[in-house]
């Protein structure tokens, strides 16, 4: 007798989009718990900049996978991620609650959803410190465009500025000969123990996106934003520093450019991150996407949910 799927509930779009709101909501109504499938809002002290949930917007609803790790660990990997999701979810199926999948992380969402098979693949740290040499002597950009001559779907699903993923990408490609999305699409034939019902939150007109996102950057910089960068840039290198929010405002810490120029920097990045998120979810068939900006209210959006998640998953 096959054995009965665990349901799972993941909500899934660009940044600002509202999945937290969403997931939120969704977890009073069915009595579920948060895991997160956000890459940047694991580490600690990156608040602000990672618009990660505050207590308030968490309304009391348990969320896993915040805020856990120190600014400054860079060995944490996908399959470390999922590893961590898969325990969180069957603790939270085991208290008879719904786990909810929220993120934008896309590679997060699939590894969980899809149950990815992270069998180790070959690795050579000499290799890979070879590469990261490279990239500190041509750039970032530079290892980004040699990916996509090898690996243009991997490339397109990368930010140049997510150095360590850019460079295992590389390092797995020079070292199989296979390109690491192929490796990927492979480890997809595991089954799933899941039943899942993916929710995407889009929208009709980008426009309206872009407006959320833009008024985003503004309410982070009165939240303390420039603050929050100076303290982790002066402390943190790596992967800390390259996060958006950090980056683009350097120059204004510095005293290398007008604030207002490093905003417009900053909120210009955050749109073309959203570009890429949309592109990597617009490739899941299975996302059932709801539609914000023709939403009159937000209960309507809620109720939407709702009834996908009634004709997926019975609930």
């Amino acid at each position: 007798m096959e054995q009965k799927k665990t349901p799972l509930v993941a909500v899934v779009g660009p940044t600002a989009s509202g999945k937290t709101w969403l997931a939120v909501e969704l977890a009073k109504h069915y009595q579920g718990e948060v895991v997160s499938a956000d890459s940047m809002q694991i580490y600690r002290e990156m608040d602000i900049a990672t618009a990660k949930p505050t207590l308030e917007e968490q309304q009391g609803i348990p969320h896993h996978l915040v805020d856990f790790l120190p600014p400054d660990n860079p060995s944490f990997s996908v399959a470390d991620y999922a590893k961590l999701a898969h325990e969180a979810i069957s603790q939270i199926h085991s208290r008879g609650h719904l786990p909810i999948l929220a993120g934008g992380t896309g590679l997060y969402v699939d590894a969980v959803v899809d149950n990815l098979d992270f069998s180790p693949i070959a690795s050579d740290p000499q290799l890979r410190q070879q590469l990261r040499q490279l990239g500190e002597e041509r750039g970032a950009e530079y290892l980004h465009r040699l990916l996509e001559q090898v690996d243009p779907d991997c490339a397109a699903r990368l930010h140049p500025q997510n150095q360590g993923r850019v460079i295992r990408a590389l390092e797995v490609y020079q070292l199989t000969g296979i390109p690491m999305s192929e490796h990927q699409r492979r480890s997809r034939l595991v089954p799933s123990q899941y039943e899942s019902c993916l929710l995407g939150l889009g929208f009709r007109d980008r426009a309206r996106l872009y407006e959320r996102i833009d008024r985003r950057v503004d309410e982070m910089l009165r939240a303390g934003l420039l603050e929050e960068a100076r303290r982790i840039c002066g402390r943190y290198g790596g992967t800390a520093r390259q996060a958006i929010g950090y980056k683009e405002l350097q120059p204004f810490l510095a005293g290398e450019a007008p604030l207002e120029a490093c905003v417009e920097r900053l909120k210009q990045a955050t749109r073309n991150y959203a570009k890429r998120q949309l592109t990597w979810f617009r490739h899941n068939p299975r996302i059932h996407w709801l539609w914000v900006d023709e939403a009159e209210r937000p209960e309507d959006l809620l109720k939407n949910a709702q009834n996908v998640i009634h004709k997926e998953l019975h609930l």
